[in-house]
This record gives C-alpha cells, structure tokens and sequence, in this order.
C-alpha cells in the first residue's frame, strides 16, 4: 500500500489573495477556513470536495517566512488549452516571471505568485508507467 498527498500546507501573508489566485489557477473552491482574527488558514481544493485524486491546499497565515524553513514548489499543467494560452492566463489573474536561474532552453515557466512563492508551468504532464 502506498500513501497519496492529502493536502499542501502553504504559509502566506494573505490567505485570502492566494486562495483567489489558487482557485482560479486550479478551478478550485475554497472548502473552509480554520482559526478567528490573525491566525486562520483556508483550505482550498477541488469542488468535488475532500478526498478526491487531487490533494487541497491550505494557506495558513504567517506574518513573516519562517527561518530555516524549506518553501513549498507546485507544478501545473494545462488541462484544457496550450501551455502558451494557460501561460497568458496565469499572467492575466496575477503570476509573474520568476528568475531563478534557468537557462532560457526549458519546456517550463518558472512563475511567482501574488507573494513570491515560485511554481512552474509545465508542457505537458509525465506519463503513467
């Protein structure tokens, strides 16, 4: 038996910024929110609901990265249109360019969102063995 990714856990300064860029890249729904005042997380995830093939994602509220802390790295594919369409959609609701060194050669973007964390566009998804 094997264990599948239930959910993501991303730290953020506005929980609710990232839930409208990640439910709008995603088609995702924000599912709940946990905590009162200045210390809440959303979870977002697919409107099927929980348990599903797709794991949700919870943006909890920090006020500032945590030090010594490894970031988070999502990869996205288009599912109904070209990566250079999808790419200009993610442009439009709110990513941007992320230089991290890459050569300018591969087959993915490297993107921001609205605070910084990097995940990257894929061209196509790796295909089940």
């Amino acid at each position: 038996m094997a264990c599948r990714i239930g959910e993501i856990v991303l730290g953020c300064r506005d929980p609710e910024v990232l839930a409208r860029f990640w439910c709008e890249v995603l088609d995702f729904v924000v599912l709940g929110k946990e905590g009162e005042g200045d210390d809440y997380a959303l979870e977002i995830g697919p409107r099927e609901g929980f348990g599903g093939p797709q794991p949700t994602i919870i943006l909890s509220k920090r006020d500032e990265p945590e030090p010594g802390k490894s970031r988070l790295h999502i990869d996205v594919n288009a599912t109904d249109r070209d990566q250079d369409a999808e790419l200009d959609r993610l442009l439009e609701i709110g990513a941007r360019p992320a230089d991290i060194g890459q050569t300018g050669d591969e087959n993915w973007h490297v993107l921001a969102d609205p605070e910084g964390n990097e995940f990257c566009l894929l061209r196509a998804r790796i295909p089940q063995l």
